[in-house]
């Protein structure tokens, strides 16, 4: 099948220019300035007005999937990523049970191939007992190895220093770090107890000083000096702080072994939120303060911030009740990624050639994954179509996220995703996701 997209305003690459994309079967085969009218083909898609990126590949999402389907499952948020033009995701590994032997790693891989309707792969999780396990994780297969330096689901917390040297010392594959102190965290949890009087739970607005910068930037710098110390590739997700950049360097992504995510969540919200949004912006790390989100903005063009990822963690509505303590943390974002990063280039945080920089082009340089992240000729066709002229609310939208609620609901955007393509095929149109469409297993070149 032979498809052409047609005078689409192309962003790719550090440019943005009016052009056509010719798309063989799954792949690209020409990209160039203008139309061309000559030649037949099988499907033409008039792309006038509207704005053509990469798709996205959003290296740090949370599917559920096993143990956890009643909120969410690979299906219904593969759906979700697709009406968000996410093309591809790489999956957590703290679902029940969590992803922390060979076989539970395969056992996603399957349940993906059968129901995820773009491209996948799955990250595995470190314990204190799996260290050896590592060195049989297939690289051209798995994108990471995810490290929690913090509380966590399960028994995936890594909390002795003998096999969390370990882990950096001998992982051969890139360690992503989850980085929040523990016992910071419980020292803070303790001292509010007094202070209210041994009360179970608290404001949700106390959950930022809870979660502290503190506790954020002490278990960074520990993981920062572990990779440093061992010469390990760490990637740290979520940062949250303007203190944690202090971690990192201004230099190109190809030119780095540590780099930093930040999430949607951390660039949009600020506590100053807490008092509308109550529990729907709890997560962890905390959102913090307008300083602080005002730091991560500015990053995101002064070279220390390399990915902007989601963190998307579907909870029942009912799940979040509760305060700072008992409120479930994490809410879902991804379909709201790439209009959420439009919307800030609108607003003059960023150019919007920056945009696939951050969401396509680095996750896809960090992780070695195999022909996707860009628009070339020869990649697969991973696209997304936006309308920059939409003007729309979330609400009057359609949530494809099975928990049914976001963060976002009030929210109006001028941007507006149109269509998906992935692997060549339109995977989602205009509120409709096509049924039928699946995505493939990502591929890595270490």
């Amino acid at each position: 099948m032979k498809t052409i997209i047609r005078n689409a305003t192309i962003v790719n690459e550090g440019r943005k220019f009016i052009g056509s994309v010719v798309i063989e079967d799954e792949r690209i085969q020409q990209v160039f300035a203008g139309d061309d009218s000559t030649q037949p083909y099988d499907l033409e898609i008039d792309a006038t007005g509207l704005y053509l990126f990469p798709g996205v590949i959003d290296d740090h999402v949370h599917f559920r999937e096993p143990g956890l389907t009643h909120k969410a499952d690979i299906a219904s948020e593969s759906r979700t990523a697709a009406a968000g033009g996410v093309t591809s995701y790489m999956e957590m590994p703290n679902t029940n049970p969590p992803t922390t032997t060979l076989d539970l790693l395969e056992d996603k891989f399957q349940r993906a191939a059968k129901n995820s309707r773009v491209n996948y792969s799955f990250y595995f999780g470190a314990t204190n007992d799996n260290v050896n396990t590592l060195q049989r994780l297939d690289p051209h297969r798995v994108p990471g190895v995810k490290v929690f330096m913090g509380s966590s689901t399960g028994n995936m917390l890594v909390d002795r220093e003998e096999s969390l040297r370990r882990i950096f010392a001998t992982s051969p594959l890139l360690l992503m770090a989850h980085c929040e102190d523990t016992s910071i965290i419980e020292a803070n949890i303790r001292a509010f107890r007094k202070r209210y009087k041994g009360q179970n739970d608290f404001p949700v607005r106390y959950h930022s000083r809870i979660r502290s910068v503190e506790a954020c930037y002490e278990s960074s710098a520990l993981a920062v000096q572990l990779a440093k110390d061992t010469g390990a590739r760490l990637h740290v997700a979520h940062i949250s702080t303007a203190k944690e950049l202090e971690l990192f360097e201004r230099k190109p992504i190809e030119e780095k072994r540590i780099t930093a995510e930040v999430v949607i969540a951390h660039l949009m919200f600020t506590t100053e939120d807490y008092d509308t949004l109550g529990t729907r912006i709890k997560c962890n790390p905390s959102i913090k303060t307008p300083e602080d989100r005002a730091a991560l903005r500015e990053a995101l063009t002064n070279g220390l911030i390399d990915i902007v990822a989601t963190d998307h963690a579907p909870h029942l509505e009912s799940e979040k009740l509760g305060g700072a303590l008992k409120a479930a943390s994490g809410m879902p974002m991804i379909q709201f990624s790439l209009v959420s990063m439009l919307e800030l280039s609108e607003n003059g945080v960023l150019p919007i050639e920056r945009v696939p920089d951050l969401m396509s082009h680095n996750p896809a340089k960090l992780f070695h994954i195999k022909d996707r992240g860009f628009i070339r000729p020869g990649y697969y066709a991973d696209l997304t179509l936006v309308d920059p002229e939409a003007n729309w609310q979330v609400r009057e939208g359609r949530y494809y996220t099975k928990c049914g609620w976001t963060p976002m609901d009030e929210r109006f955007f001028k941007w507006r995703v149109r269509r998906t393509i992935v692997n060549g095929l339109t995977a989602y149109s205009d509120g409709v996701v096509v049924d039928g469409i699946r995505g493939k297993e990502l591929q890595f070149n270490p």
